[in-house]
């Protein structure tokens, strides 16, 4: 497979290069996809949620009212859940919602995505990319070169780029990243992926 390499101004540069087939040619795994996806946002929750039951609630512990002849049901505690500022029955707890997945399914994922994104044309290879310096109007520029300012991109760098970084951080649909924190869920948020040369080189070998 091979793709058109692009300069930063979003101009063809008449130069291709090949895609690795092992990686963006094969079928999607929706399944794998959905796993590594899954267990990301997983691992974005905190997990400090907490409802205090009736024996943690500071009210009072005396009888209410006496036990029979009322005409009502037997009440003993305002701290019961049927009244008002109760405890609550079996609220959330603190927990951890992590779970463990496997490196070759992460790995599945991740070709999965990239090779969905090449299917439906999404994926575009740009000449190493820097900026001078951090400006956010310089960013404007380059993804108005590739006609993508109003969609959700993802820029693959070989390395740390932090001028590239802090010029992107001001626009909400575009984000910055490297090939060792690639992961399933950005590669699917993204409606456009753009991909550095360098970085696409050290993509191949980490997910081969």
């Amino acid at each position: 497979m091979e793709a058109a390499v692009y300069n930063s101004k979003g101009e063809d540069t008449g130069k291709k290069i090949s895609l690795s087939d092992e990686i963006f040619g094969i079928e999607p795994n929706e399944h794998a996809i959905y796993l590594d996806v899954k267990q990301y946002l997983a691992n974005q929750r905190q997990g400090t949620h907490k409802a205090k039951e009736r024996g943690e609630n500071a009210h009072s512990t005396r009888k209410l009212k006496k036990q029979k002849g009322t005409g009502g049901a037997r009440a003993g505690s305002i701290k019961s859940p049927v009244f008002v500022g109760g405890g609550t029955i079996f609220g959330p707890r603190p927990r951890d919602y992590s779970f463990k997945l496997n490196k070759k399914v992460k790995q599945l994922a991740r070709k999965s995505a990239l090779a969905a994104k090449a299917k439906a044309n999404n994926v575009s290879i740009l000449e190493n990319f820097t900026l001078e310096a951090p400006r956010t109007k310089s960013y404007i520029d380059f993804l108005t070169g590739f006609q993508a300012l109003d969609t959700k991109t993802l820029l693959i760098l070989p390395d740390v780029d932090s001028n590239v970084v802090l010029s992107s951080r001001n626009l909400q649909k575009a984000k910055v990243t490297t090939v060792e924190n690639v992961n399933t869920y950005d590669l699917m948020h993204a409606d456009r992926l753009l991909i550095a040369e360098g970085a696409l080189s050290k993509l191949e070998s980490l997910l081969q």
